[in-house]
């Protein structure tokens, strides 16, 4: 049996247990995901972009003529991340793109002027570099190595909050969908391959912000969102990505030469199929082209692609003129160095044949 004195001694103990695990109970309120803002988002960047725009003030055609537009300047911002200590800063071509003035808050408020170091229309990323140094940078991820719902977060400048409080907004929501391919938009030139979607909320001043994962690494860069209509410039919850491993690719280019090369050489003439071709060569099919001619020592040589090929699709795609094979690689966005692959028809039987493009170098 328990006496009074065992009994005191046990509940002083449940209490001095309880009094000194609380701020056990406090810090379980950290999780995967605060500790990834934590680690990330002093890495985040406001910026800030001064563009100077014309515009008449009148619609009057015969001032028009005689009188230049007026120059007005123009404020916008959005979002980057720090990727080095020594300042350089990934971000959105759509971004910074004609900026007269560019300036740079992280978080705490210190600001620094930014020098573009190159743009990349064709993929919407853009390379900063800010005026000082030891800065604090983000971790880059392996964007090849995503779970389709896993927890990420979307840090940036929504809205320009970031100017309340000196600190970046995060949004938290899930990977959607990966490779969503969007082509070439003919508007604006880029192209939207490969990307990510995400639940995550984005909005306006969120572009070029960095999407994170829980273990604190950046894996994206925020781009773009679907709106319910046009009236709704806000989320609803479909927003898109550029995957790090690409952003990484463009940054290097970017930071060696300030622009990307997308000139690349096949080694092929081709041309499409007429009737007379299909009947005479009792070919089973109408799509595709020829080969007519292949380059010595080039890449389709070395691939094993000869004269009197008949190319069907490229990438996947169907091919049925010369012009057809260049856009399928643009769209992709491939370049000297990358992979295409091919399907050919010859001799009754089908092939399919990888080629390296070439460069012209």
């Amino acid at each position: 049996m328990i006496n009074s004195h065992t009994k005191v001694i046990v509940l002083m103990l449940y209490i001095a247990v309880n009094i000194f695990a609380q701020p056990n109970v406090n810090s379980s309120r950290k999780t995967a995901i605060t500790r990834a803002i934590e680690k990330v988002g002093p890495a985040v960047a406001c910026i800030n972009v001064q563009q100077n725009v014309s515009a008449y003030t009148t619609s009057d055609p015969f001032f028009r003529y005689f009188f230049p537009p007026e120059i007005y300047p123009m404020k916008s911002s959005g979002s980057g991340v720090v990727i080095s200590p020594d300042g350089y800063v990934l971000t959105n071509t759509h971004v910074v793109e004609n900026a007269s003035k560019i300036s740079v808050i992280l978080s705490g408020g210190d600001e620094y002027a930014a020098e573009v170091i190159g743009v990349d229309k064709t993929s919407d990323l853009a390379l900063l570099l800010l005026n000082g140094n030891n800065f604090p940078f983000a971790e880059m991820g392996d964007s090849d190595d995503l779970i389709i719902g896993e927890w990420v977060i979307a840090l940036g400048n929504p809205f320009e909050l970031f100017s309340i409080s000196n600190q970046p907004t995060a949004s938290v929501g899930i990977i959607s969908a990966n490779h969503m391919d969007f082509g070439m938009q003919k508007e604006s030139g880029r192209v939207l391959q490969n990307m990510m979607q995400t639940d995550a909320a984005i909005n306006p001043g969120n572009s070029g912000g960095p999407l994170v994962n829980s273990e604190g690494k950046v894996i994206g860069i925020n781009t773009f969102i679907f709106t319910g209509s046009n009236y709704n410039r806000g989320s609803i919850g479909i927003g898109f990505a550029i995957p790090i491993n690409t952003a990484k690719r463009i940054a290097k280019e970017l930071k060696t030469s300030g622009s990307i090369d997308r000139s690349f050489t096949t080694g092929l003439v081709v041309q499409p199929l007429t009737r007379s071709m299909i009947r005479h060569l009792n070919i089973p099919f109408r799509d595709g082209v020829i080969v007519v001619h292949v380059d010595k020592n080039s890449s389709a040589q070395k691939a094993g692609i000869a004269i009197g090929d008949i190319i069907i699709t490229a990438a996947g795609n169907k091919v049925n003129s010369p012009s057809d094979i260049r856009d399928i690689i643009a769209e992709k966005d491939l370049r000297s160095g990358d992979t295409i692959k091919f399907k050919i028809f010859r001799e009754n039987a089908y092939l399919n044949i990888r080629l390296k493009l070439g460069s012209y170098r």
